[in-house]
């Protein structure tokens, strides 16, 4: 009775341990494809004739002398100047974030300690504006931004994504806020401390994973965007995902798809180091971001 018991949870964990195995390699396919093949030619990487030739590196070697080149990372970053729209990238969200945190961090914290009936209003006509398109959003930007020759640089770009952002982050770090005890504020003020001293020297270290995971969701929605980015910023202020998209070309421009698979996994890359990073403060500010009092 006592082995059939045992072998049970053995199987169990088994299969599930299986089952995790091939989910990551489903999940992990499709970014190790793409760097592999960005040490490619285009001819061996999207080969119609044999599909072998992306892993042997056939055409790679008549062509480089060896099965891998960095020919599409050198034409991206060097020829086509791919590190202008890094810095750009870089740039964006950067600022998208502080200004973000920023007002989603004041206004949550308001929001969470006000007694107004007013304030679950504010709050659902925020979700209301997040859960609309971006893209109808940014039609009402246009004609003023044209009209005041403001239409294809940074800043047009960061006032906009972070109009869009702040919905989001408002309820987020409301509802951090929220997890807080009040009891917290009061100890400090009776202490000696101005609400606003309070807030800065207690409340915030308390809920700083929060504030983290928060400023991660934030940077994410900036770098990823192409709606935004791609019809408010011209040509030379592109950020990666637009200029990405620019390297394949359309049916009135040539195009190099080398370029463009060396710039997504060049894209890619630092994310994974992000998440990487943060990992322990992502986890911390999702499960609690507060202190359970």
């Amino acid at each position: 009775m006592a082995s059939k018991a045992q072998r049970a949870p053995r199987s169990l964990r088994l299969v599930t341990s299986g089952f995790i195995v091939l989910w990551l390699l489903i999940a992990a396919f499709p970014f190790v494809w793409t760097l592999w093949g960005s040490f490619k030619v285009e001819l061996d990487f999207f080969s119609i004739a044999d599909w072998t030739n992306a892993i042997t590196g056939r055409n790679t070697r008549e062509t480089h002398g060896s099965p891998f080149t960095l020919a599409g990372y050198e034409g991206a970053w060097v020829q086509e100047e791919f590190w202008r729209a890094a810095i750009n990238t870089f740039v964006v969200c950067f600022f998208v974030v502080c200004t973000s945190l920023t007002i989603g961090t004041l206004g949550g914290y308001a929001l969470s300690r006000s007694g107004f009936r007013y304030t679950f209003w504010l709050l659902i006509i925020a979700l209301i504006f997040r859960a609309m398109p971006p893209i109808t959003l940014v039609a009402g930007y246009l004609l003023p931004f044209f009209e005041w020759n403001l239409w294809g640089i940074l800043p047009t770009t960061i006032i906009v994504l972070v109009a869009i952002n702040q919905p989001f982050t408002l309820w987020m770090l409301h509802s951090f806020f929220q997890n807080i005890p009040k009891e917290l504020d009061e100890s400090a003020k009776v202490d000696g401390c101005t609400q606003f001293q309070a807030f800065r020297h207690v409340i915030v270290p308390v809920m700083w994973p929060g504030v983290i995971t928060t400023g991660l969701f934030s940077f994410l929605l900036a770098y990823n965007d192409f709606a935004v980015t791609s019809m408010l910023l011209s040509e030379s202020n592109r950020t990666m995902v637009p200029e990405i998209a620019a390297f394949l070309g359309t049916t009135y421009t040539e195009g190099n798809v080398m370029f463009a698979v060396a710039a997504v996994v060049s894209a890619t890359a630092p994310l994974f180091i992000l998440v990487m990073f943060f990992q322990r403060q992502i986890v911390s500010g999702l499960t609690a971001g507060a202190v359970k009092g």
